[in-house]
């Protein structure tokens, strides 16, 4: 199982922590360093920061919103780094929930989000490809723009600058059964928000039987601590986040994973505190077992046990959100 350093998006501001701990990511045998954007920094200028202060790490979007760029703008971020990189990027990608693209992007949310995301790829891997001028004609996307307001100017385009790795890895970031299912045929791997490594059932069928190469790289919470309830607050406050603010009530992709996980009860309960301004409730309502079961926390022994239940099953990639040194160091020694 790879190693990954996931430093998520900045909340105030940059944190010169940030390039330190992927430095010593490189330095302890890290395969990648991820970051990520929701309505704030954005995913792609602080790998290019890191890009030039390592020369080995990998360097993923995980993820990059959709909504935040088209198609083949996504794809001429990436092809430009992996360009600068020598060669390191991964575009993991997202399309985000209503609440996200239509009160941040400003864009309607796709009434078909599979069909959204299919044609999104399809662009993407045209560009890098660049086997032909860019051509679809999707429900999305279109390429050239052929709309009512079209001024019938437009022409089919290749890209003027050659990438440098034609399959360079796409990832998406999915949580329903079809989406992950989608995820398998036509992206290079999956990056899950919460990974619980007893329960892949509830991912669906997709999962049994994956592609040779294919990439699952979940996204957990490491953090070396002698205070085990101590060291899950900071993943119940993530958790309260996501399933309180990150979605409306009616529409919570988040909220709806964590039901299908078994806490039904408790996510509806989780949304509506924090709906209600009561985030504090909000977050302490998280059961200490689910922010547990989809993390790594305690001491050094109790993480050497439980990652062996990670090692088990389909996951290739460990993105460790890890807040530390002592902890990237200890994962390192204890995957080595």
């Amino acid at each position: 199982m790879r190693l990954g350093l996931a430093l998520g998006y900045w909340g105030r501001g940059p944190s010169a922590d940030h390039v330190r701990l992927a430095e010593e990511a490189e330095r302890l045998g890290y395969a990648t360093v991820w970051t990520a954007e929701s309505w704030g920094s954005d995913a792609f200028t602080p790998l290019t920061w890191i890009a030039a202060r390592t020369s080995r790490i990998g360097l993923g979007t995980a993820v990059a919103q959709m909504a935040a760029r088209s198609p083949t703008a996504t794809a001429m971020h990436a092809l430009t780094l992996d360009h600068l990189s020598g060669g390191r990027v991964l575009l993991g990608l997202g399309l985000s929930g209503p609440q996200v693209v239509e009160g941040w992007y400003g864009r309607p949310f796709p009434a078909s989000p599979l069909t959204a995301t299919r044609e999104y790829v399809d662009v993407v891997r045209q560009v890098l490809r660049r086997e032909a001028p860019v051509e679809l004609d999707g429900r999305f996307h279109t390429h050239p723009y052929r709309g009512p307001d079209a001024t019938g100017l437009g022409r089919a385009l290749k890209s003027i600058t050659h990438p440098l790795r034609p399959e360079l890895p796409v990832l998406l970031g999915a949580e329903g059964p079809k989406n992950v299912a989608q995820t398998v045929r036509i992206a290079d791997g999956w990056l899950p928000l919460y990974w619980a490594p007893g329960r892949p059932e509830v991912y669906g069928d997709a999962v049994r039987d994956l592609p040779s190469g294919f990439r699952v790289a979940p996204l957990a919470r490491v953090h070396v601590c002698d205070d085990v309830s101590e060291g899950l607050l900071p993943v119940k406050a993530m958790l309260g986040f996501y399933i309180g603010g990150m979605g409306h009530a009616a529409r919570n992709f988040h909220a709806d994973l964590m039901a299908r996980m078994g806490y039904e009860e408790e996510a509806r309960r989780v949304q509506r505190l924090f709906l209600a301004g009561r985030r504090a409730e909000a977050v302490q309502a998280v059961p200490d077992a689910f922010a547990d079961e989809i993390s790594l926390v305690g001491p050094r022994e109790r993480i050497a046990e439980r990652l062996e239940s990670w090692r088990k099953g389909p996951v290739t990639d460990l993105l460790a959100l890890a807040p530390d040194r002592r902890t990237l160091r200890v994962l390192a020694e204890l995957n080595s």
